[in-house]
């Protein structure tokens, strides 16, 4: 993993106000981990516009964890 593709780690005050001081951004190989997905599957989603949502960092794309649980929590419960 690149140095610079880490979770951010900064201060309460560079975070969004969704966040809590506790939790950093997540990459999407953490997102991937959580949901326990392939990271594969999230960039489909991204490209399809119909995973949860991330934001650009630069290069990179970072997910709000709040944001993350959220968009799991709507979905649909139906079984596959």
């Amino acid at each position: 993993m690149h140095a610079d593709d880490q979770p951010h780690h900064g201060s309460a005050s560079d975070e969004g106000p969704a966040m809590k001081d506790s939790e950093t951004l997540w990459t999407i190989q953490e997102v991937a981990a959580y949901l326990r997905v392939p990271v594969a599957t999230i960039y489909q989603w991204r490209h399809r516009r119909s995973g949860p949502p991330g934001r650009r960092v630069g290069r990179y794309v970072r997910f709000d964890p709040g944001d993350v649980r959220a968009w799991f929590n709507a979905r649909d419960n139906g079984v596959a």
